[in-house]
């Protein structure tokens, strides 16, 4: 069900952290982003959901300038940013998260979460103490080495690097995957608090357990399209669709 006009730009463009129209993204000769629309407004938590291979960890990618080739329109805060390299994309107080984390083995916790510099564009960022507050696990670890954190620790930390440098737009690549229950939780009540303090939160998930009671609003993707997009509200009324799409 595509949204009207006037849903899109509810509260007018200013209110849109986030908005792509007609986004295509090649990897070499593979076409694979087919004209992806996307609005997520300012304090949202919108989920990206789909199959493997659906294109959701494209969109992702093709916002932050990762794939080859892009066409179509991609604006941060109302401004046109397609054009723009990776780094000043990032200026621009977007943290992108990747699957593999990227947790440098040879620091220690504390110089992982120190390393990025902070956005001047965004403002301040979190500080060590609230990142601390926030994950208490790596406090206790700040320590160790990076090979010695937990898979979920190393989630944990990727997550905090990002808050640290300002960054108020978040693209969270299955940052559940493959953690325990317990830990899983934990990352849970991050995107709740993370929503409290206002941040704005695109995730990929494919565990829609994790993902249905955290989101606003939830994208569908199959073979690099948006093929349905609907709130929170209307879930219940969208499991048939759901289970049929993606077999939960």
């Amino acid at each position: 069900m595509a949204e009207s006009q006037d849903q899109r730009t509810e509260g007018g463009a200013q209110a849109l952290a986030l908005s792509l129209q007609g986004l295509h993204a090649w990897y070499g000769e593979s076409h694979v982003l087919h004209g992806v629309d996307l609005d997520v407004r300012r304090g949202e938590v919108v989920t990206l959901l789909g199959r493997n291979g659906a294109g959701r960890t494209s969109t992702l990618r093709a916002i932050m300038g990762l794939t080859g080739t892009r066409k179509g329109s991609i604006k941060i805060a109302g401004e046109e940013v397609s054009h723009l390299p990776t780094h000043r994309i990032a200026h621009r107080g977007v943290g992108y998260c990747p699957e593999e984390r990227g947790i440098f083995a040879s620091l220690s916790c504390e110089e992982n979460l120190m390393l990025p510099p902070t956005l001047k564009s965004s403002g301040k960022g979190m500080s060590v103490a609230e990142i601390y507050e926030m994950f208490p696990n790596l406090a206790e670890r700040r320590h160790s080495q990076g090979t010695r954190l937990s898979g979920g620790e190393q989630q944990m930390l990727a997550v905090a690097r990002i808050l640290r440098t300002g960054a108020n737009l978040l693209l969270l690549d299955e940052i559940s995957e493959g953690l325990a229950p317990v830990i899983v939780q934990a990352l849970a009540r991050m995107i709740v608090m993370l929503k409290a303090r206002g941040y704005t939160v695109v995730m990929v998930e494919q565990n829609f357990r994790f993902a249905a009671p955290l989101a606003d609003r939830f994208y569908v993707m199959e073979h690099g399209r948006i093929v349905e997009r609907f709130g929170a509200a209307e879930l219940q009324q969208k499991m048939p669709v759901l289970t049929e799409l993606l077999g939960v």
